[in-house]
């Protein structure tokens, strides 16, 4: 028979939440882990307390457990998402009964499956861009044929008529615009097209460099000063370099775009332990910071969205493909910004990578 304070070791060292209570609602055990979750602070005289109020942060959990005693089908691998938190829990209910058989209490048993669930999410939002990618990769194609078509006939008309000062600008102008809108199909194709990572150890200040050096060809840079702090002795992670450069580009590019020529860039990295689980990861976070005129909160909520911009010319694509460059490493990203000091934008790469 295992003695009281073995049974109690086992409960405290188990990586799911376990939580107890008496007929009469008084709490009887609760472990770390589930203190964790629900993201309560544990004290000496919780147990023996009424579990409304030490879980009245979560009227939620409190209606399924009080309901319990009512119910001929105990839940079994439900969920439950949690309040204001957003985390989703799996949980399966138990009846806690006496040597004679009379239900004394009962136990929830239950796991942190945010994580799980982002990914599911994630993966149904992936089935659904599959979908639309489709289309749009169709008639991107379609257009981009007529457009070539333009482009070489003007430039052929423009040769002919080389006497015609009026007739060879007006021309110029029509190759410039079909070959801006030619780009502008090139970059949808880019955003719908599936990224296929071809994941291997590679270094964020590999990828940095090689994105200071593609900004430049795609931006005027000016006399923005760049100051990179990406140290050398940062872990390896898994990820496709290729990738990782276009990522890192496109945000020094949209950055260089916001500051007109002048101004600071600041890219810095370091390594951190995201709890975004039961074990948690290890990630690199990347922070590119500006010293811009930052942008109001109505479009900061929008700026990852595919063809929304503010620019006068552009696809409204840049940010959008390095959202989905993120997600494509299983990362994260994040945005801070305030109007007239400049913008801050977050990106967190798990250093094990998508592969395991």
């Amino acid at each position: 028979m295992i003695d009281e304070a073995f049974f109690r070791h086992i409960v405290a060292g188990m990586r799911n939440g376990v939580l107890a209570y008496r007929r009469d609602g008084s709490l009887a055990l609760i472990n770390d882990e589930a203190y964790r979750i629900f993201g309560v602070t544990a004290t000496d005289a919780d147990l023996g307390r009424p579990i409304a109020d030490v879980l009245r942060d979560h009227p939620e959990v409190v209606r399924v457990l009080v309901s319990v005693f009512d119910l001929h089908m105990l839940p079994n691998r439900a969920e439950l998402r949690l309040r204001p938190s957003g985390k989703v829990i799996g949980y399966t209910m138990a009846l806690v009964r006496d040597d004679a058989g009379t239900v004394i209490g009962a136990a929830m048993f239950f796991k942190d499956l945010t994580r799980v669930e982002q990914l599911e999410e994630r993966e149904r939002l992936r089935d659904r861009l599959a979908a639309v990618g489709e289309m749009a990769a169709a008639i991107a194609h379609e257009v981009k044929n007529p457009l070539a078509g333009i482009e070489v006939m003007a430039g052929l008309l423009r040769r002919k008529i080389a006497d015609a000062p009026e007739a060879h600008t007006l021309l110029s102008d029509i190759i410039t615009e079909a070959k801006m809108a030619n780009a502008i199909v090139q970059e949808v194709l880019e955003f719908v097209r599936p990224i296929r990572l071809q994941v291997e150890r590679t270094t964020i200040r590999q990828a940095v460099h090689s994105a200071l050096q593609l900004a430049d060809s795609k931006a005027r840079r000016g006399h923005i000063e760049v100051d990179v702090r990406v140290p050398e002795a940062l872990p390896e992670i898994r990820g496709d370099q290729h990738q990782l450069a276009q990522l890192f580009t496109n945000l020094l590019t949209n950055a260089y775009e916001a500051m007109n020529g002048k101004g600071h860039v600041t890219i810095t990295a370091s390594t951190s332990h995201a709890d975004d689980g039961a074990e948690g990861r290890d990630v690199v976070i990347v922070e590119v910071a500006d010293r811009g005129p930052g942008m109001p909160r109505d479009i900061a909520e929008r700026i990852f969205a595919p063809f929304f911009t503010t620019k006068a010319q552009g696809s409204g694509l840049g940010l959008a493909i390095v959202r989905k460059i993120v997600d494509a490493h299983d990362g994260g990203i994040d945005l801070r910004t305030t109007p007239g000091e400049g913008t801050m934008i977050r990106v967190t790469l798990p250093i094990r990578g998508i592969e395991e």
